[in-house]
């Protein structure tokens, strides 16, 4: 189950709550609450809970994560984590992540302040062994850097293409508080679903996994995840400018990993009116 927990991290789907950043008081509101199966070879083993809320150009989230179906009878940890910041035309920019995870009997910490599109303060626990190998991460690598829960809200430009092809044209520069890699995303199709919450069209994307500090060339895990098969099935969170994801799959060693939604509850593009 050691590939699990890694994918889980790396997917930011051990996550947790968090409030609501402040905003004018007509903003317009939208809000997803859903649920996601984990599988991998076609076998549960978790499940994935997301919470996300747009109000005006703030943002906020969180995600839990637990064992279920066999993941019940290798893992009993679970965690959660939060995330907050604003959207900026097409850009996300964070201001906190908050992390707490437990597994394989360890305990597992992250919470970062950001800025600018940049890591301003971190706290990680536990901290990398020392190891000549590793790449070290340094400060140029926390610029232009967001944590992995911002990194699941996707901004494009409204219109008939917001699930065309420039939806994944897209870099993700993200670090999880361990490691620093990107997320290259491209154009693969579209295609309907239904049943989940959710009727409608989606766009694939093609995923590419890229280390870029923190990680040891040598291990046979980094190489493998660079050459991994992966995509992201994308769809619109109700307003038709931003896309959450609706499925990612992972091929592993152990088979195919797929987290996909199982039930969504997609709030309308109204306005939040409410007494401040």
């Amino acid at each position: 189950m050691s590939g699990f927990r890694s994918f889980g991290r790396f997917l930011a789907l051990p996550f947790l709550a968090c409030a609501l950043v402040a905003a004018p008081a007509n903003a317009k509101k939208s809000s997803v609450g859903g649920l996601y199966n984990i599988s991998i070879a076609g076998f549960t083993v978790g499940r994935g809970s997301l919470s996300l809320m747009l109000q005006g150009n703030a943002y906020s989230a969180k995600v839990g994560l637990e064992p279920a179906g066999i993941g019940t009878l290798f893992s009993t940890g679970k965690g959660g984590a939060e995330a907050s910041g604003w959207l900026v035309g097409s850009k996300v920019v964070p201001s906190r992540y908050q992390m707490a995870s437990h597994a394989a009997n360890r305990d597992f910490y992250v919470a970062l302040k950001q800025g600018s599109g940049h890591i301003r303060n971190m706290e990680v626990t536990p901290q990398f062994k020392p190891n000549k190998e590793r790449i070290k991460v340094t400060g140029r690598h926390r610029k232009n850097a967001m944590d992995p829960l911002s990194a699941a809200l996707m901004p494009v430009r409204a219109g008939k293409d917001a699930l065309g092809p420039e939806a994944c044209k897209r870099k993700l520069p993200v670090f999880d508080g361990w490691t620093r890699f990107d997320i290259k995303l491209s154009y693969k199709g579209t295609k309907e679903v239904s049943g989940k919450g959710y009727d409608g069209k989606v766009v694939i994307c093609k995923a590419q996994w890229v280390p870029v500090a923190g990680h040891r060339p040598s291990k046979k895990s980094v190489k493998y995840m660079a050459k991994a098969g992966m995509e992201a099935w994308l769809a619109p969170m109700g307003r038709d400018n931003v896309l959450i994801p609706y499925r990612i799959s992972i091929d592993t060693t152990s088979g195919r990993l797929v987290v996909q939604a199982s039930k969504l509850n997609i709030g309308g593009d109204g306005s939040d009116r409410a007494a401040r």
